[in-house]
C-alpha cells in the first residue's frame, strides 16, 4: 500500500486505493478495511481543489443544452464535452489547456496546451478530435465562452455534421463531466508541483493524460482504465 501511494505520489483516496489494491492482488477488499489500514500507516491522498473562475461574453451564436445532464453513452463518440481551464507557472505567467472528453468511457480525445484563451487555441483541439472520427457525428458539448458561441466554430460543427449543446448561463454543472476532470487533473498534478517554464508544464500534463487515459483505474468502467473499456468497444 505503501509503495503504490509513493508511486502515485499520494493522489489516491481510499476508495482509489481499494479499487487498484483489488485488482494488483486479485482480492475484494472491503473499503473500509483499506481506510482503517491507511489510517493506521497514516497515509492519505493529497487533495487541495481551486474554485473555477469564467468568462462573460456576448454570443455571436446559442445552441440549446441539448445534452441536458445526460452523462452517459452507449458507444465511442457519441457525447463529447469540452472546456479550457488556466494554469500559471513561473512567477506569474498564464497558460491554457484546451480538451474534448468522450462521455462514454471518459478518455481526453484530443487537447492542446496554449500561451492564450483565444479561439485558435479550441478551434485546433476540435480539429484533432474531428480527424479521429471515421463517420460518427458526435454530440459536443460545452459552456457559452466565447470561442464555443463563435461563427468559426459553428462552422467546424457544422462541416463535421455533429450536434451543438450548451450549457446554461451560470450552471456549471450541466458540463459536471468536464469540471471532473479538470479537478482531477489539478487535485493529482498540478497543485502538488511548481512548474518555472511552460515546457514543464506542458510536459507534466501530457504524462497526466496518458496515466489518466491508460492506467487510472475507475469504478464505474468496472476497474478498468478509459482506454482499456474504449478498446472492449471497439
Amino acid at each position: 500500500m505503501e509503495i503504490l501511494h509513493e508511486k502515485v505520489a499520494g493522489i489516491y483516496g481510499y476508495r482509489r486505493m481499494t479499487l487498484n489494491m483489488n485488482r494488483k492482488f486479485g482480492q475484494n477488499f472491503n473499503h473500509k478495511r483499506i481506510y482503517r489500514l491507511m489510517k493506521v500507516a497514516r497515509i492519505q491522498s493529497v487533495i487541495r481543489r481551486k474554485k473555477t473562475r469564467y468568462k462573460h461574453s456576448t454570443p455571436q451564436h446559442v445552441a440549446e443544452n441539448v445534452l441536458n445532464r445526460e452523462f452517459t453513452a452507449d458507444k465511442p463518440n457519441e457525447k463529447w464535452v469540452t472546456d479550457v481551464t488556466e494554469f500559471k507557472y513561473g512567477s506569474s505567467k498564464k497558460a491554457y489547456l484546451s480538451a474534448i472528453l468522450d462521455l462514454y468511457d471518459g478518455s481526453i480525445i484530443s487537447y492542446v496546451l496554449g500561451h492564450s484563451n483565444n479561439n485558435e487555441l479550441v478551434f485546433k483541439t476540435l480539429d484533432q478530435a474531428t480527424e479521429l472520427l471515421d463517420g460518427d457525428h458526435p454530440l459536443i458539448h460545452s459552456d457559452r465562452g466565447f470561442q464555443y458561441t463563435s461563427q468559426g466554430f459553428k462552422r467546424r460543427i457544422d462541416q463535421a455534421k455533429m450536434t451543438q449543446s450548451m450549457s446554461r448561463v451560470g450552471r456549471c454543472i450541466d458540463n459536471g463531466p468536464m469540471e471532473s476532470f479538470w479537478g482531477a487533473l489539478k487535485c493529482e498534478m498540478y497543485y502538488l508541483h511548481k512548474y518555472e517554464t511552460f515546457e514543464e508544464l506542458s510536459k507534466a500534463i501530457k504524462d497526466y493524460i496518458n496515466f489518466y487515459n491508460n492506467e487510472r483505474y475507475q469504478k464505474r468502467l468496472n476497474g478498468l482504465s478509459p482506454m482499456e473499456y474504449r478498446a472492449k468497444a471497439v
